[in-house]
């Protein structure tokens, strides 16, 4: 049994996008700062903005980018986008009729898990992407620069050049690569 990380990956790219501003990033570029592939990006990009959170543009400036105001949009907004209600779910089958136990623990824990959800939907809709960036930020400085391992070579990633995130955008123009001064 395993958590969805659905919810967190959104949040990950939309506070991404609040933090580089207005030009758009290519789903390449957001699956860099996630870890993942650039196709779950795309098809995550595709129902943010079916939920009106994210524009996206075709072609070789093209990119996705916030729709909104990001001290607008609510956790909330981005927990409805992707349908995640359930902090937890009921039997996958039904239990049995027979037992005093079974025969009515899914009218138990469906009230329970009204409660649940709404205690969640409360607190996430008081908190905006701009409130995670603002989060960020301290995380930021507190780490100068870091390098990592990946496919075996180490890349360089120091906080200075990549706080604007103009510099990646700017790789995106060159065809994907990133200028020199970013290059380690």
């Amino acid at each position: 049994m395993s958590t969805n990380s659905r919810f967190a990956v959104a949040v990950h790219v939309l506070s991404l996008m609040a933090w580089s501003g207005e030009e758009p990033l290519k789903s390449e570029q957001v699956a860099e700062s996630v870890n993942t592939n650039p196709v779950v990006i795309r098809r995550m990009l595709k129902e943010l903005a079916e939920a009106g959170l994210v524009v996206s543009q075709t072609g070789s400036l093209g990119g996705s980018r916030l729709a909104n105001d990001p001290a607008k949009t609510t956790l909330l907004d981005v927990y409805q986008a992707l349908e995640c209600r359930g902090v937890f779910s009921l039997h996958r089958q039904p239990p049995s009729r027979d037992c005093p136990v079974g025969v009515n623990i899914e009218t138990v824990l469906g009230e329970v898990l009204e409660e649940v959800d709404s205690a969640v939907e409360r607190v996430l809709k008081n908190i905006t992407i701009n409130d995670v960036v603002r989060r960020l930020k301290p995380c930021g400085a507190a780490v100068a620069s870091k390098s990592v391992e990946k496919n075996g070579r180490k890349k360089h990633f120091d906080q200075n050049k990549l706080a604007p995130l103009t510099q990646v955008r700017a790789g995106a123009k060159n065809g994907g690569r990133a200028p020199s001064a970013l290059r380690k």
